[in-house]
């Protein structure tokens, strides 16, 4: 598949069992393909300002959410290629645009300020944005082991199961280890459904048949409600002992 820098599609999450990934990931073999990442370990770091207006904006519901990632594929290296990410949801559409560099690189942009990327349509997304949300800085590290999926007949319908998905707000580097706190069950599969239009009638049929409904879910979300129901239940701590 092409290198795509930017997407517009719709995306519908499951959380699925193992048993229930391993029936799907059979029965849909006729009809998807494992892309060129295939099986991957995925490192994101999730930008946002110090008041974490990005994510509370994303988990307040609002209509239009906007968050900024950089991401690499297994732990990075300087020259290792990397993803810097401007995702945004509209009425329930989603639109990526993304520039691709190496991650010296990447990170000198993000948090340095330097002009270390190409100079485009997307860069210029990515400039505004950075000026737009003052303070943005590195606030969540999150991986994951991911199976990517793409339709014989359709590339523009993926198929992803992400699991062992970790996060930590320490050591905010993507050449770092990979670890952090788990926020699936072990034998919990996150897997998204992304789609140009309609989804199509096999998958439909399958999901109907099985009772595998739709949720919502966010990754980053989750790490913040749990650092704030922390926060939280130490205040209190710290309340009651006062």
């Amino acid at each position: 598949m092409a290198n795509q820098t930017i997407f517009k599609r719709y995306e519908y999450k499951y959380l699925l069992t193992a048993d229930q990934k391993k029936d799907l990931l059979a029965y849909m073999e006729p009809y998807m393909k494992s892309d060129k990442f295939g099986r991957n370990t995925i490192c994101n770091l999730y930008f946002d300002t110090p008041d974490d207006l990005l994510i509370r904006r994303s988990i307040e519901g609002k209509v239009y959410k906007e968050k900024i990632r950089l991401r690499t594929y297994g732990r990075a290296k300087d020259d290792s290629e990397a993803f810097i990410e401007l995702k945004k949801k509209y009425k329930k559409v989603v639109y990526k645009r993304r520039v691709r560099t190496e991650y010296a690189d990447a990170v000198k942009y993000l948090c340095q300020g330097e002009d270390t990327i190409e100079h485009s349509q997307i860069r210029r997304e990515l400039d505004y944005a950075m000026q737009l949300y003052q303070g943005i800085r590195p606030a969540v590290y999150l991986s994951y082991e991911r199976e990517a999926f793409y339709g014989r007949d359709d590339h523009e319908l993926r198929i992803t199961f992400d699991q062992n998905i970790l996060w930590r707000t320490t050591q905010l580097d993507l050449s770092a280890p990979v670890y952090g706190r788990p926020l699936l069950e072990k034998d919990q599969a996150l897997m998204e459904i992304k789609v140009g239009h309609g989804m199509p009638l096999w998958l439909v049929h399958y999901l109907t048949e099985h009772k595998i409904y739709r949720t919502s879910y966010s990754k980053y979300g989750n790490a913040y409600r749990t650092i704030v129901t922390e926060k939280n239940e130490s205040k209190g701590e710290l309340e009651h002992v006062s």
